[in-house]
């Protein structure tokens, strides 16, 4: 896991062909917006927020957030656990991007 702040998260994402955005933050926080194109796995589902993510493509490399950059550092460590290879957290999390919403 990495930690990357805004703007290197952003710009690495950009340039990453093989990138998925993933939004471990609570539905009602995802709907007052999102970032484009990102996957929404609310990690408060606890066991099966890891029955989840357990399924998802491993060779892809997760660009994860959530409000503030705690809760997505938690989900990186997990996804670390399950044997992710790359997986990045938004410093600062939604309530600090500036980039486009939706």
């Amino acid at each position: 896991m990495a930690d990357l702040t805004q703007q290197f998260w952003a710009e690495q994402l950009n340039r990453d062909g093989n990138a998925m955005i993933l939004d471990v933050r609570t539905q009602e926080e995802v709907d007052e917006g999102k970032i484009p194109n990102s996957l929404h796995i609310d990690i408060y589902k606890g066991q099966g927020f890891i029955d989840e993510v357990d399924n998802l493509d491993k060779t892809k490399s997760y660009y994860v957030y959530c409000r503030a950059g705690a809760r997505s550092a938690q989900a990186c460590s997990v996804m670390n656990q399950l044997g992710f290879k790359n997986t990045y957290n938004l410093m600062g999390g939604f309530s600090q991007w500036r980039g486009e919403i939706e």
